[in-house]
């Protein structure tokens, strides 16, 4: 039985294709293991889908077949963003809600979406695109590799937490999420502009994160705390979004989304949290190496009980997104990418000068071979050439590889405060 591909327009308002989008929107909830949408809780899913204007994907059982109905068998959904390189803002292509039903598994549905959504995503010039996963062995295939990582952290906050060596400045504000208009967004965007391997968040990030609606409880979100933190001068320079879990020991926060335009600010926020009463934890996302742990005086205040692939990213136009990365030193390697889809394949000179490559299609003797997913996880930096080469994912003579290494190796790791 073949099934009916489709796209979804967000802004009709037929009967029919709201029948549609909100089996999608259940389609996914199922894969995903959420509760199911009340009328409420898809009209605040559709107004939070009209305001990124994504590609909704899906496959549905046809008319007349046992099965169909509105909820298809699989979804698919993408939208423009943009990623901080290093040296440039880059238009890239997010991909998210990626799933198949069990009873439609193994019938070529996820390639076809994935192939028709890349090619979409070449058309429109978006050099690169990005997703997250919960399997890892699912997208390599298609050229993704993991590209930033992410720790998961507790910290003590009894009397083991102090911060000896950072001054108080400043002040704490308690302010409601709901009454924080658009600081978040205003303060996220300038973290964004400075934070390699940060990718930008749509208009209702908060919405789709869950940060002011539960999509398990299907109602408003009155659990969640805010905070903003100000400078001498008045000037907001953070916030920080909570809840806590109750009374429960060890008592415990979770910290939803904490963003700073500056370390003393982000140490300040982390300050607030560990002054609260009742609390004797904080969880929370956070960069695998992080300034908190070091101006702690206790360093195991800070444990990190797990680190994990969090951004996949995929390379389409080489050239494009070579040339926008930071480039650590002067010399020029050949290198060749094996692509089955096709977008990064080829044989390129990268030749790097004073931060800045420029890249060009030779014929020259290859000096490195990789294929796409490889060289969409070397792409931030995140992992290091010498280890891909280890691992034989980067193929070509010692001195090739240490040539590469010498100009792709260097700068802040990667690190993203966007999930989607």
């Amino acid at each position: 039985m073949a099934l009916e591909f489709d796209i979804l327009d967000p802004f009709d308002e037929s009967a029919e294709n709201l029948s549609r989008l909100r089996g999608w929107a259940d389609a996914t909830g199922r894969a995903f293991h959420q509760a199911r949408l009340t009328d409420e809780g898809f009209g605040v899913w559709l107004a939070a889908s009209r305001g990124f204007e994504p590609r909704i994907r899906g496959a549905w059982v046809p008319a007349g077949e046992f099965g169909a109905g509105p909820v298809p068998a699989a979804t698919f959904i993408s939208f423009a963003g943009e990623l901080n390189t290093g040296a440039e803002l880059l238009p890239l292509h997010m991909i998210s809600d990626v799933s198949v039903s069990p009873s439609h598994r193994r019938q070529g549905l996820l390639r076809r979406m994935m192939t028709e959504d890349l090619d979409h995503a070449v058309a429109e010039g978006r050099p690169l695109a990005a997703l997250t996963v919960t399997e890892g062995s699912i997208y390599g295939r298609f050229g993704f590799g993991p590209a930033t990582w992410r720790a998961q952290v507790e910290v003590d906050v009894s009397a083991r937490f102090a911060l000896p060596g950072v001054q108080p400045y400043g002040r704490i504000a308690m302010v409601a999420p709901d009454t924080m208009g658009t600081l978040p967004r205003d303060l996220f965007a300038a973290w964004h502009r400075r934070s390699r391997g940060s990718l930008s968040r749509p208009p209702h990030y908060d919405i789709v994160t869950r940060k002011s609606w539960d999509w398990q409880e299907q109602a408003p979100d009155r659990k969640l705390r805010g905070a903003v933190h100000l400078d001498d001068a008045g000037v907001p320079d953070g916030f920080v979004l909570y809840r806590h879990q109750g009374w429960d020991r060890p008592r415990t926060v979770q910290v939803e989304d904490l963003v700073a335009v500056s370390p003393a600010a982000e140490l300040a926020l982390w300050r607030f949290l560990a002054e609260m009463d009742l609390t004797d934890v904080l969880k929370a996302s956070a960069p695998v190496e992080d300034p908190l742990t070091w101006a702690l005086a206790d360093p195991r205040s800070r444990r990190v009980t797990e680190v994990g692939d969090h951004i996949w990213l995929r390379v389409l136009d080489v050239p494009r997104a070579l040339e926008a990365r930071p480039w650590y030193g002067d010399g020029e390697v050949v290198l060749e990418v094996d692509d089955p889809m096709g977008h990064a394949a080829g044989r390129w000179r990268v030749a790097a000068r004073d931060g800045a490559a420029t890249v060009t299609p030779t014929d020259d003797p290859v000096g490195v071979h990789t294929d796409a997913s490889t060289l969409s996880s070397l792409y931030l930096g995140g992992v290091r050439t010498r280890t891909l080469a280890d691992a034989g994912r980067l193929r070509g003579e010692p001195e090739q590889l240490t040539s590469l290494a010498s100009i792709a190796d260097g700068g802040p790791a990667p690190f993203s405060r966007t999930s989607f």
